[in-house]
């Protein structure tokens, strides 16, 4: 039974006695305040959630958005099925939602938590979280990153020699590629199909920003296994998912970042065994992983740095599971190697050898 209707605008204090968990918003659809049964279930503080706008909470999907735009209108309570909510990226709760509109104009919220994995696998809360933690700062990206497109057109104009077009080149094929990732996390959109493609194109992309933000500082080693066929992929994330991984070298202090690639027959990634996979680790001689993170640091806004974001592992192993593959590492002050394995087919270029042998060697 649930008791939106029947219930006027409370303090929380009101509340707390339900052991239901209800959450109250005022006719803006920011928090006004919850109960304690809300609090626990949501693993936050009460104190914590007044003046955050209800539409935060949800870690997936536009549900309840779209349901407080059709509240006003509606004759009675809204419910919605089976809705992710969190706070601040934290873990995701999942409930059976009811919405309704209160005669001042204030909004209930009452949740009837439901199984949060039925039948399907535990680690989609990482992708949740991730994607609740970065659906914010996505809108506060848009706007830097149309003026960096503006201006390396207007840059481009003005520049003629080939060295400062190569640069120019780079910096808008990277702000193309943010600006796909920003309304990906805004807006999501189906997965795009992976194809063939290069892995070492792909490292290669990453030596480029990597030269361009330590310049001489950091000595970059390629150690690549040419004879690898294509891994079928998405260029753009795995970009993402390497340069996350370098850059974080680079921000330890690293002399040297080593970029490693090798075949792997007989590999087990998860519960399956794929007869070939790509071995990729990148190594560095930097600081290493704080002791203090070491079973947390691929969780969503942990970092070992005070100016650090906490997303860049957090994607980049969510970038390995949309390739069927893993990410690992070991450390030690000096010596510390992420390891990302990824499945490889021999077949990835449609079966055909001249094929295979083209993409490799793009």
């Amino acid at each position: 039974m649930h008791y939106i209707g029947a219930m006027s605008p409370t303090p929380d204090s009101a509340l707390d006695p339900l052991v239901t968990p209800v959450l109250r918003a005022d006719r803006h659809g920011r928090v006004v305040c919850c109960n304690q049964a809300f609090a626990r279930w949501l693993g936050v503080s009460q104190k914590r959630l007044p003046d955050q706008p209800l539409v935060a909470l949800e870690a997936e999907g536009d549900g309840l958005r779209g349901a407080l735009a059709s509240l006003e209108a509606a004759d009675g309570p809204l419910r919605l099925r089976r809705v992710a909510l969190a706070f601040l990226g934290g873990e995701p709760r999942f409930a059976d939602v009811w919405l309704t509109r209160e005669a001042d104009g204030g909004i209930l919220l009452e949740a009837h938590p439901v199984d949060e994995f039925p039948g399907e696998d535990p680690s989609r809360a990482l992708p949740l979280a991730l994607s609740a933690a970065l659906k914010g700062l996505a809108h506060e990206l848009r706007n830097p990153l149309a003026g960096l497109k503006g201006a390396a057109q207007l840059l481009g104009r003005r520049t003629s020699d080939a060295d400062s077009r190569e640069l120019v080149d780079l910096i808008a094929s990277e702000v193309q590629r943010l600006t796909a990732l920003v309304e990906q996390l805004v807006s999501p959109a189906p997965t795009r199909p992976h194809q063939p493609l290069n892995i070492h194109g792909v490292l290669e992309q990453v030596v480029r920003l990597a030269e361009q933000e330590a310049g001489w500082a950091v000595r970059l080693v390629r150690d690549y296994d040419p004879s690898l066929p294509p891994l079928r992929g998405d260029p753009d994330r795995l970009v993402q998912a390497v340069w996350n991984l370098v850059r974080n070298a680079i921000q330890a202090g690293a002399a040297n970042v080593s970029l490693r690639t090798r075949a792997e027959y007989g590999v087990r990634i998860g519960e399956q065994v794929h007869p070939l996979a790509l071995r990729m680790e990148i190594a560095d001689d930097g600081r290493g992983v704080p002791e203090a993170l070491a079973e947390q640091i691929f969780l969503p806004l942990v970092s070992g740095r005070a100016d650090g974001s906490g997303l860049g592992l957090a994607m980049a192993q969510q970038v390995a599971r949309e390739h069927r593959g893993s990410l690992a590492y070991r450390s030690r002050p000096g010596h510390t190697v992420f390891t990302l394995l990824l499945p490889l087919s021999p077949d990835d270029a449609g079966g055909d050898p001249e094929a295979a042998a083209a993409v490799a060697t793009q």
